[in-house]
């Protein structure tokens, strides 16, 4: 998944068919005490809310940090015997993306588990509660849709606007901004539940994890809440256990509350989010998000500026749009705020019309991005 500026960035999505909350304490926490036997989850009452290439192998690491050499056996995802390993292949298995050689970005934090990519106010308040403990890192499963086959679509916050949501959420986290780190989902997919929590503490060297009441994790979800508690414990790790923020909005169309998914409760989750974009209802959208949403696009050789009209394709958002229709009350960045405006998305181009067209620089597109934030 790449991440970086805007030179690096190219207009790869298409739009898609249209088709506060109260803050709770930490559900479960435990805490290891070494001459403690492990304990059972303590249940608290609310108070009041660079891509890397895998084999599909699952690594099992006999050995302790500093060796320069290394002792690995390898078995298959059906448990036939691999190919042994060097020191090289070690380098390309980090656990990390973006962090180095020597994984020490986290080093004595708290990591939140999750998807995060919707980046909604359930995903704050889990770095919430992670900054109360250490520093915040938020620790994101990617590269699940092309492992597991499901149909690709456009992210709901655009890659590079990511660092600028989670500096948003320093005032919910002791003043500290989230920083974000990426795991590809390849790499742990086979990983059951107690393999997956021996590599924090050995890999990362953190202390302690964070994550919601229905975090499921190992091979194929086969791991949850207060399993995550108990293999916490036994590998010296604090953990978190935080209750769901639940939708309070309640939203209904043509009388009917939609299902969904499966899984939901009616918790703020990522596709409520994408639900709400695909029809068009900002207002919900922004309650779900905890901001307003914010359409990145870039800026082409098709991009025309007429007087105080803007007019992009399509095929240049680099993020899920809302439905197609007529907006007011938007905002226009490119880098810095341009002004209000109001936004008619069709079927081939994003069509900006400026308030004031003072307000428009003679060349809006220098930046090489424009961002449209939905009021």
């Amino acid at each position: 998944m790449e991440r970086g500026g805007a030179a690096a960035l190219a207009c790869t999505f298409r739009s898609s068919s249209p088709s506060q909350v109260s803050h709770w304490p930490p559900l479960l926490r435990s805490h290891r005490r070494p001459s403690a036997p492990p304990r059972a989850p303590h249940f608290l009452l609310p108070t009041a809310g660079r891509r890397c290439r895998y084999n599909s192998q699952k690594r099992f690491l006999d050995t302790s940090k500093g060796l320069k050499s290394f002792s690995l056996s390898t078995s298959s995802p059906f448990g036939r015997p691999g190919v042994s390993l060097n020191d090289e292949d070690l380098v390309k298995d980090k656990l990390l993306i973006d962090c180095g050689e020597e994984q020490d970005c986290v080093l004595d934090g708290i990591v939140a588990l999750g998807k995060f990519d919707a980046l909604h106010i359930g995903h704050r308040e889990l770095a919430m509660h992670a900054s109360k403990s250490g520093n915040p890192f938020l620790l994101s499963f990617v590269g699940m849709a092309e492992v597991l086959g499901w149909e690709s679509r456009p992210p709901i916050v655009a890659h590079c606007d990511r660092k600028r949501v989670l500096s948003s959420w320093a005032t919910y986290c002791r003043n500290v901004v989230p920083v974000e780190y990426q795991v590809e989902f390849s790499k742990v997919r086979y990983l059951t539940p107690h393999q997956f929590v021996e590599k924090l503490p050995a890999d990362l060297r953190i202390k302690g994890v964070v994550a919601g009441e229905n975090y499921r994790f190992g091979y194929k979800a086969s791991g949850d809440a207060a399993e995550l508690v108990k293999l916490c414990e036994e590998f010296g790790l604090s953990a978190f256990i935080v209750r769901s923020v639940m939708d309070t909005a309640k939203r209904s169309y043509n009388g009917a509350t939609p299902a969904v998914n499966s899984s939901d409760k009616g918790q703020v989750s990522s596709s409520r989010v994408r639900h709400a974009l695909s029809v068009g209802d900002m207002e919900y959208v922004s309650k779900l998000l905890g901001r307003k949403h914010r359409l990145v696009l870039t800026v082409s050789d098709y991009s025309l500026k007429e007087r105080k009209n803007i007019t992009i394709p399509k095929s240049c958002m680099l993020n899920m749009p809302p439905a197609d229709g007529f907006y007011e009350n938007c905002e226009l960045f490119n880098g810095g705020y341009l002004g209000l405006c109001r936004v008619v998305i069709n079927t081939e181009t994003i069509d900006i019309e400026m308030k004031d067209e003072s307000s428009l620089p003679p060349n809006p597109f220098q930046e090489n991005q424009l961002g449209i934030e939905f009021g």
